[in-house]
């Protein structure tokens, strides 16, 4: 299946390692130039290199904290300018689990921790995708991937679950908005096919016994 993604430019945070790094790669495999989004600049200059040897592709990497609009606007705008554009952008960037002071009893919970959890996983991808949006228009073409967690949708993890769940519902309010990314069409058959076969494929062993709603984004509802 040609996913049509050779030459397209991508932004991921929390690119330097884990998750983010592995879909990095992964487009950057596709064809996909990528900037690659971090804290720590000298995880990312390794990171970049060793993708760019491994992908034959360009991969820039950009020191900034999404808690920092000011940063993630100035990193934005650096990339697009340095990939010449963006289509993609990759929300990846978290501590997995939240952390360990907003994650256990109610009563042990600190405050401030719980704040910082929603700052970085929720706002953050908030203050990312209203940077990226404007180059999405100019290029006429975009897409928005948020990685959230199981944590959404079991109780438990009160930071972990909370800052998911929310995260989930931020995606569909943003596909729905005037601005987003619902196409306001039907889908037609081809394009159920597409996503049946890819779910057919050895690339969908992550999904198993999921909802998977090919809809186009129609609809207000929000699944977890």
């Amino acid at each position: 299946m040609d996913l049509g993604l050779q030459g397209k430019h991508a932004i991921v945070t929390g690119g330097s390692r884990g998750i983010g790094k592995a879909i990095a790669r992964e487009l950057a495999r596709e064809g996909v130039d990528v900037a690659i989004v971090a804290r720590n600049k000298g995880d990312l200059e390794a990171t970049a290199r060793e993708l760019a040897a491994a992908t034959n592709r360009r991969i820039v990497p950009l020191a900034a904290d999404v808690t920092s609009k000011e940063q993630v606007d100035r990193t934005v705008a650096e990339a697009a300018q340095q990939l010449g554009g963006l289509h993609i952008l990759v929300n990846s960037g978290s501590a997995p689990g939240g952390s360990a002071t907003a994650t256990g009893p109610i009563e042990t919970v600190i405050d401030e921790d719980l704040i910082q959890d929603f700052n970085v996983k929720y706002v953050g991808v908030l203050r990312c995708s209203r940077a990226v949006i404007p180059f999405m228009k100019t290029a006429g073409w975009g897409r928005i991937i948020n990685i959230s967690g199981g944590n959404a949708r079991n109780a438990g993890n009160l930071s972990g679950g909370a800052r998911n769940a929310g995260l989930v519902h931020m995606t569909k309010t943003l596909a729905v908005s005037p601005r987003g990314n619902a196409i306001c069409r039907m889908v037609d058959a081809s394009e159920v096919a597409f996503v049946a076969v890819f779910l057919a494929s050895d690339k969908a062993w992550a999904v198993s016994g999921e909802l998977v709603a090919a809809s186009g984004g129609a609809g207000r509802s929000v699944y977890y």
